[in-house]
């Protein structure tokens, strides 16, 4: 064990549930995968696609429903052969098996109890076909990252589901959810052309092949026979045939699409229609092929409040007639609570309770179609009910794309916000319904009043162009009598919307697990027959998926339900919906945001002491904290700002011993001699071979800790120029803070032009707007270093120095402070505050902080003239870009300084973080993969960016030469021959 690895036991939770809850890991379970389930999988797949620890079952237990099952192992197939194995193996040893993608069903679809299967991890890309008209996506790939490849082409996938940011291809076809917009005809089974599916026993259809029948035929004669028996049962049947097709006139995903066998001729295409919206239980979907639709770019959107849900409700078909895309219902709970969304009006929060709001849009083509509808809207208003019981409500149509954008994530944050205000320790119901939209006022007024009735106050949200309505309940799932209150109103609730609406009891959410046991309540024993038969069909062994359509238990949604134990504050919001995954660095390598707090729960569950929490905890410290790049992206991608990273930083201080805390602080009160000696170390070592710095910095960190000792990466330059060019104060606009990275680290290997410093000196002068650099920044930082580190004391230090000198540097605040690091930006402007004394909080509220972005981007390019260009650029937006909302001004930079840019459509943080890249190279390496692969397809003439750390890490990455985009532009408008 190395020196200084610290203790474990530093995390243990202080305070726990009195009694332990009843879904806690048991004892037993400490060890993880049991043999020799264990060693089967490992000799099948090998142990990079193997999971077994303890940690890694529970931070797989969990995901957006409010369900926890454990699996006993987890796999990460990475082709179809592995996954036949997969199924193979589990046929023959008698075992089930679940897919997960996202995990951000709401469920429990993507939960199991034996080998849950991760088919995310491998299954990423888009291929664009027929100039975008069709599109290949492999089912990992979230919808919003598939939508930002079509958009270059001018399209769009018809399903568009709230949780687009996390949600992939794979589950949103597998539960045939919709969304805002796509009802019953722009969702997956209407727009999915074809798919490549493995059966359950291991057969792949690829349904567009011209001999798929006959291959299928071949492999399959009992699969194919049964189907066309099936389908020619149905179509003898006049009532159930017509039946099915009523059914389906609602959006409706509860059971199997039993109009596969009325829209299909063929067994593959019966196959085809089946696997749409099958929840996993049929096969496994490896690739998917869609029909995009046009995206209409001219856009109209108006935000509407009424007295109260029935009068909302009664507006919604007047604006259906005057040919709204999307017509959005959100009751008051849901438009109060989404006050934790940033951007949202506050005053939203003092809204009478009763009130409700229409969210709706029209989209066009061109012109003269928006105009249209905007005077068949307008026509509407007249008509309605409005009030305006806030300060901020215009009841009013925009087309301005930062107001649309704002009350489109108010109404996408629907089940986080609410989820987020819930009281503590309770779970959290999302369920969702379809009525016919003609009586869905009537529909709002049973809902609430059966709501009061069992003693519930929901909030209630939906598309209501189409009759869907979702809603959420919180109830304490460790209290027996709030259980059988849920389950109270769960069983009069299905048979109001069946006996009373003959509507849907799912309208996108697919079934799950708690719908299963409604489903013949809703389809008749008929129709809910055929759906067992035809599972009987396809997975005569029962491997995939079983209790999750179908299961005879009348209390299976009683089952598995999940405890949400009390963690630390800036955590205890979260709902485990997995918004914030995608973004998360580490989320291939070691765990996500969700994960590290599911594991936090976990821990509260446990007695203090037990063998769970020990396991727990002796991965928890590698796996969540020091693999945690601490750039809080998932605060950004989390509706209601949960900062992850925040916690990870708090738990790396809380792991400090004291002495660690004093060296620290040392190093912040003496950082001008701090900063020398690694100027100096730096210049040593680029004299040195960089196999023999790796080799030694390796065998350092085995014997101290590798989270404190660095690793050489030949990425890592040389030094930076000794001397800072020289500057007046006299006419300056801005003081120019060159930051303490870029004052210790040169420019790329081979780069011979300016140093970034003389750069931006250099272009601010051309612009007229010339910059002062003080004298004394050496000794200076912005406190990221020990702030990402959890160095309190340190931060408080140096956060302290900073906000003084900058004050004093620029008269007051009389002028900005243009930064030239933008993670520095970042922690000057806003992440020192709360280690600042009081006085200093009033001196920081004074200065004006620039990011060097912003400044070049907004004051210096529109006075420069542009003298050449490079003939191709790739841009990487850093992490603290994002939390600045600087990446249009890096677009902008690079679109003036080369013919072709490109954002790379996954692009995110690198997870170099600082140092942390150095010290976890293979952090940098899992959160770059993707980018790497976009970027290296071909040749770019120029890598563009703003932060070195940043630079070196994307470096290190792809083999590329990264800059400063302020470099880029000092070059194309320096005069003569450049």
């Amino acid at each position: 064990m190395p020196l200084l690895e610290p203790d474990p036991g530093a995390l243990r939770p202080d305070v726990r549930p009195e009694d332990a809850p009843s879904d806690r890991v048991t004892d037993a379970g400490a060890d993880g995968t049991p043999e020799p389930l264990r060693s089967d999988l490992l000799a099948l797949l090998g142990p990079e696609k193997v999971l077994t620890h303890i940690s890694d079952l529970v931070r797989y237990a969990s995901d957006a429903s409010p369900y926890r099952f454990l699996p006993r192992v987890v796999v990460l197939p990475g082709t179809t052969a592995e996954v036949a194995s997969v199924l193979a193996y589990a046929r023959e040893h008698g075992r089930q098996v679940v897919f997960r993608a996202a995990g951000t069903s709401l469920n429990g679809q993507a939960q199991g109890e034996d080998i849950l299967v991760d088919v995310r991890r491998h299954w990423v890309g888009v291929e664009v076909l027929d100039e975008g008209r069709r599109a290949r996506i492999a089912p990992g790939t979230t919808i919003l990252r598939a939508n930002a490849t079509l958009a270059r082409h001018g399209r769009v996938l018809g399903p568009d589901p709230a949780s687009a940011v996390a949600c992939t291809v794979g589950g949103v076809v597998a539960n045939n959810a919709s969304g805002m917009t796509a009802g019953t005809t722009r969702n997956s089974y209407r727009t999915v052309a074809s798919l490549t599916v493995v059966l359950p026993t291991g057969t792949v259809v690829d349904t567009a092949a011209p001999d798929a029948d006959e291959r299928l035929a071949a492999a399959e004669p009992e699969l194919c026979a049964g189907l066309l028996a099936l389908k020619r049962e149905i179509e003898d049947d006049a009532a159930l045939t017509a039946r099915i097709r009523a059914k389906y006139t609602l959006k409706n995903t509860n059971g199997y699409r039993l109009d596969a066998f009325l829209d299909g001729t063929t067994p593959v295409e019966i196959l085809r229609g089946l696997m749409v919206g099958s929840e996993g239980t049929f096969g496994f979907l490896s690739e998917i092929v869609f029909d995009t639709l046009p995206l209409d770019r001219e856009v109209l959107t108006g935000l509407f409040f009424f007295p109260s849900l029935p009068a909302a409700a009664a507006a919604v078909p007047l604006f259906n007639e005057a040919g709204a895309l999307a017509v959005e219902l959100m009751d008051g709970n849901t438009l109060r609570a989404s006050v934790q969304v940033e951007g949202v009006p506050a005053d939203w929060a003092h809204l009478p309770g009763t009130t409700t709001a229409l969210l709706v849009e029209f989209r066009a083509p061109d012109e003269e179609r928006l105009a249209a509808f905007e005077a068949a809207a307008e026509a509407v208003l007249p008509r309605l009910t409005l009030v305006a019981p806030v300060a901020s409500v215009t009841n009013t149509f925009t087309r301005d794309p930062g107001t649309i954008a704002s009350y489109w994530k108010a109404r996408k944050a629907f089940v986080t916000a609410v989820g987020g205000s819930r009281p503590s320790g309770t779970t959290l119901i999302t369920e969702d319904f379809a009525v016919p939209p003609d009586r869905l006022a009537e529909a709002c007024e049973a809902l609430l009043a059966l709501q009061t009735r069992h003693g519930f106050d929901a909030a209630v949200a939906g598309h209501a162009a189409h009759g869907n309505l979702h809603f959420l309940l919180a109830f304490d799932a460790g209290l027996p009598s709030d259980v059988a209150r849920y389950a109270a109103f769960m069983d009069a609730f299905c048979r109001m919307t069946v006996e009373r609406f003959d509507g849907s009891l799912k309208a996108e959410h697919a079934t799950g697990r708690n719908i299963a046991p409604f489903l013949e309540l809703e389809w008749g024993p008929r129709a809910t027959g055929l759906m067992w038969r035809t599972k009987q069909l396809i997975d005569p062994a029962g491997v995939l998926a079983p209790r999750i359509v179908l299961d005879r238990d009348p209390e299976a949604h009683l089952r598995g339900l999940k405890s949400i134990p009390t963690v630390e504050p800036v955590a205890d919001p979260c709902i485990e919906c997995g918004f914030c995954e995608p973004t998360c660095p580490s989320n291939d390598l070691t765990t996500t945001p969700r994960q590290r707090i599911v594991l936090r729960r976990e821990m509260m569950r446990q007695p203090s002491g037990s063998p769970v929490e020990a396991r727990l905890l002796e991965a928890y410290g590698h796996d969540a904290v020091d693999t945690c790049a601490g750039d809080s992206t998932c605060k950004l991608a989390c509706p209601v700002g949960i900062d992850t990273g925040a916690m990870m930083k708090a738990f790396r201080h809380q792991r400090h011993s004291a002495r660690e805390e004093r060296v620290a602080t040392l190093t912040a009160e003496h950082f001008r001699m701090v900063e020398a000696a690694a100027r100096l170390a730096v210049a040593a070592a680029a004299k040195i071979d960089d196999r023999l710095l790796s080799a030694l910095t390796r065998g350092l960190r085995k014997v101290v800790r590798p989270d404190l000792m660095p690793e050489w990466l030949p990425a890592v330059p040389g030094p930076a120029k000794h001397r800072l060019p020289g500057t007046s104060r006299l006419d300056a606009r801005a003081v120019y803070y060159p930051a303490c990275v870029n004052r210790i680290f040169g420019g790329p290997e081979g780069y011979t032009g300016p140093s970034l410093a003389e750069a931006v000196v250099a272009v601010s002068a051309r612009a007229g707007k010339p910059v002062w650099i003080p004298r004394d920044v050496r000794g200076t930082c912005c406190a990221t270093i020990w702030h990402s580190k959890g160095y309190e004391q340190a931060d408080a230090v140096m956060a302290n120095r900073i906000v003084e000198a900058a004050w004093g540097w620029t008269g007051g605040g009389q002028l900005p402070l243009v930064v030239d690091a933008s993670s520095c930006t970042l922690g000057i402007a806003y992440e020192v505050v709360p280690y600042l004394t009081p006085a200093n909080r009033e001196l920081h509220r004074e200065l004006t902080v620039v990011d060097s972005l912003v400044w070049a981007a907004e004051e210096l390019l529109p006075e420069l003239e542009i003298l050449r260009t490079a003939g191709s650029a790739v841009v990487h937006p850093t992490c603290s870009m994002e939390h600045l909302r600087d990446v249009p001004q890096l677009m902008a930079l690079a679109e003036a300084c080369a013919e072709e840019v490109l954002l790379p459509d996954s692009a995110r943080c690198c997870g170099f973080a600082g140092d942390r890249g150095l010290l976890h190279r293979e952090l940098t390496e899992s959160a770059t993969a993707r980018e790497a692969a976009e970027v290296t397809a071909r040749e770019w003439d120029a890598y563009l960016s703003a932060n070195r750390m940043c630079e070196i890490g994307m470096d290190h990455a792809t083999g590329r030469t990264y800059r400063s985009a302020l470099l880029e532009l000092e070059r194309a408008t320096r005069p003569g021959d450049g």
